[in-house]
């Protein structure tokens, strides 16, 4: 008897470690991963680190269009493999507020292995100052729940 329970305990163990490994892919949740030491970074936000280490900005471009802020960055992927990505802009008012950066839809984008992209973003309105663009993966399987 003493083996049976001690088997159940142990099946038991494994089968809650094994659900734990399975758990899905949460796009968005996490700390903000900023691991460049470049004048750029401050303007990337990812959702985890892994990421974070494989994306880093190289140029970024701006300028006012009828009072509007235009950005145009390159994103630089360091990683060999294919990467399909969504990205939003969040925009900045002077002190640091955000502006309506929830209106902003995700945009999909495909980095291939080593690959640079632009990223072009027009501000919702004038009072903006500053940005960041925060850019999360797309996990390759839909999960249910």
């Amino acid at each position: 008897m003493y083996y049976f329970i001690r088997l159940s305990v142990v099946t038991v163990i494994s089968s809650i470690l094994f659900i734990g490994c399975a758990a899905p892919i949460t796009s968005g949740i996490g700390t903000s991963a900023m691991t460049q030491g470049d004048e750029f970074s401050k303007h990337l936000e990812v959702d985890n680190p892994k990421l974070a280490q494989q994306l880093k900005i190289i140029d970024v471009k701006s300028r006012k269009t009828n009072g509007l802020l235009e950005v145009n960055l390159q994103l630089n992927s360091s990683y060999k493999k294919s990467l399909k990505l969504q990205y939003h802009f969040n925009w900045f008012d002077a002190q640091g507020f955000v502006i309506e950066s929830r209106k902003t839809p995700w945009q999909p984008v495909e980095l291939h292995g080593f690959q640079s992209t632009s990223l072009s973003g027009l501000a919702p309105n004038e009072q903006v100052a500053t940005f960041t663009v925060y850019v999360r993966e797309v996990p390759e399987k839909a999960y249910r729940y």
